[in-house]
């Protein structure tokens, strides 16, 4: 288990868990990034810009 960043609820992970891996809080439905896994630690996902095919 591991804390959102953005609501405070718990968020459940997988045993296999990765470092760069995006999760969904499914309280809020936030995207997180998982920053570390041992300890796992999340923050909040980058969000993604359009760059219009430049």
């Amino acid at each position: 288990m591991a804390e959102c960043v953005e609501c405070g609820a718990d968020v459940a992970l997988h045993d296999d868990l990765e470092a760069g891996e995006i999760i969904d809080c499914g309280t809020c439905g936030v995207e997180l990034e998982v920053i570390d896994v041992n300890p796992p630690v999340l923050d909040r996902a980058p969000e993604l810009e359009e760059d219009w095919g430049e």
